[in-house]
């Protein structure tokens, strides 16, 4: 039995349908099932000349990889490639519900969400932030934390985030002693149960240039990180740090952790985006199910033009399916 992962299609104006059309005769170890409007997915094949069979989903289907599994999910409103409309922010969100619904009940081993649009979906009336934040407070789960991840000719590169979206000069007070130590906890707990990391290597980057240089550029390195570091050093984690962020990335500092800890959006992401674009991954620490998504946005300018490329989605249809069969090895 192949792990059924749950695909939403996401922005119906962007790319992302076609790029979950791309699935059709997906050969990994998953089984992935299509959450959208059938007939937006027919319509769009059609148009790129894609010769797709679509198969409405039904749990008692047998895996097939000679058709596209879909899980039809009506549009509130006809949609074209490329034009957003704020009457289909509803269906975006029914995508997300439907399929952490199924992950919740067991119907489901997984997730991978196709890009939405935050614009559009507040446009229609309904406060949005992101899938992270959204499905945090769809399980009650207090805190989660972002992660990146993508395969470099070095191996596995993995970077979470302290914070995530927030203007740079709000970002010193939201790095709180409570934050950091939540969110290493979590980083470290699912590189155990979804990573089968028995003892976790964390590296963990400083805020400021230098990692504050002894407290000439910054103390926050002093009085908040390396305190919140030798705690949880003290319980068994396995943390290096804090690190000048300009080094902290070189392939000899790597070598030495399984993860990276960047404390702000930019600091992390730039490097791994750099490395892994086009095949890296985001992957939710902390919630209950297994959700991973593409890395990028939805390219209205790309849509319906079948130049889209495909390679982060079945990055991360591959990773869910790895996430849910892993064997945890803790101590």
């Amino acid at each position: 039995m192949l792990p059924i992962i749950a695909v939403t299609s996401g922005e119906p104006a962007g790319i992302g349908p076609e790029l979950c059309l791309r699935l059709a005769g997906y050969a990994g170890d998953a089984q992935p099932v299509i959450l959208g409007d059938r007939s937006l997915l027919a319509e769009r094949a059609a148009n790129l000349g894609l010769d797709v069979r679509l198969r409405d989903y039904c749990p008692s289907n047998a895996a097939d990889r000679s058709v596209l599994d879909v899980l039809h999910v009506p549009l509130a409103a006809p949609s074209t490639a490329g034009v957003l409309n704020a009457a289909n922010g509803a269906y975006v969100l029914a995508l997300l519900d439907r399929a952490l619904a199924g992950c919740q009940s067991g119907e489901f081993a997984a997730m991978a969400t196709a890009p939405v649009h935050k614009g559009v979906i507040n446009d229609a009336g309904v406060p949005f932030t992101g899938h992270t934040e959204y499905l945090a407070e769809k399980t009650a789960t207090p805190r989660v934390v972002m992660m990146l991840a993508g395969n470099t000719e070095r191996g596995p590169l993995r970077v979470a985030l302290v914070t995530t979206h927030l203007p740079l000069k709000d970002v010193p007070a939201a790095i709180t002693a409570d934050v950091l130590e939540q969110t290493l906890r979590i980083l470290h707990a699912d590189l155990q149960r979804k990573y089968a990391l028995a003892q976790p290597r964390i590296l963990v980057a400083g805020l400021n240039p230098h990692a504050g240089e002894g407290g000439y550029l910054g103390r926050e390195e002093i009085e908040i990180i390396t305190p919140v570091l030798e705690k949880l050093r003290a319980t068994g984690m396995q943390l290096i740090g804090p690190l000048p962020a300009d080094t902290m990335f070189t392939p000899p500092m790597l070598a030495r952790g399984d993860a990276v800890l960047a404390m702000f959006h930019d600091q992390g992401l730039t490097a791994l985006k750099y490395a892994t674009f086009g095949h890296g991954i985001n992957v939710t620490l902390g919630l209950p199910i297994i959700r991973t998504s593409v890395d990028h946005g939805t390219a209205l300018e790309l849509a319906g033009a079948g130049r889209a490329d495909p390679g982060s989605l079945f990055e991360a249809v591959a990773e869910a399916a790895r996430m849910a069969t892993v064997k945890v090895h803790t101590p």
